[in-house]
């Protein structure tokens, strides 16, 4: 058990929210997501939301919603779209919305945040990260990378039913995991570890 704890504490990277600058939410295609961020909006944590994605980089489009259709059926072209109508739905103004509709995989989406939020003169010294649980460490490593200055909090939800407490005990949850850490080691250059090692947030 000291090696599926291992994993766990380094993959499921989970803090309770704080006051931020911003919610940042990590593209995808689980209403569980942008709704999280619009609780944690309307209960005044950060006055900005960024949101980001575009097609699946594997078919091209967007897949549609993994869950709640009933609820969430529009004709989206994209995750910012997909996102934005829930943001809009479960009550955040539309001024607080930001975010952009090109990226495709995880590490644009932190690419293309930074972009937006540039292009959109927003300070940011603290900000909350919203993931799926498994892909927490991920997604922290790269919006890091391209935020070296911040401070994130990363809020989590179950996608997919793998949560920390039973990630391991079944094959479908135990591939999905494992092919985490195998993304972390592969999808960092040299100069990027280098350049985290020297980030503000690295821990």
């Amino acid at each position: 058990m000291e090696t599926i704890k291992s994993i766990t504490d380094f993959i499921f990277v989970s803090d309770e929210p704080q006051r931020a600058d911003a919610i940042m939410v990590v593209g995808g295609s689980f209403p569980e997501a942008a709704e999280l961020a619009a609780d944690l909006w309307k209960k005044s944590y950060a006055p900005y939301i960024f949101i980001g994605g575009g097609v699946s980089i594997k078919t091209g489009k967007f897949p549609g919603p993994k869950t709640k259709r009933n609820i969430y059926c529009g004709n989206y072209k994209t995750e910012y779209d997909f996102y934005r109508d829930i943001l809009i739905k479960n009550g955040v103004d539309d001024s607080a919305i930001f975010g952009e509709n090109r990226s495709s995989y995880t590490k644009q989406n932190a690419a293309f945040a930074k972009i937006a939020v540039d292009e959109n003169c927003v300070s940011i010294k603290k900000a909350i990260l919203i993931c799926k649980s498994f892909h927490a460490r991920r997604c922290l490593m790269f919006y890091q990378l391209y935020f070296p200055d911040v401070n994130f909090f990363v809020v989590t939800f179950d996608g997919f039913g793998i949560s920390k407490e039973n990630w391991y005990k079944n094959e479908y949850s135990i591939k999905r995991v494992i092919g985490e850490l195998k993304r972390c080691a592969e999808q960092l250059s040299a100069d990027e570890i280098k350049a985290l090692s020297n980030s503000k947030t690295s821990e």
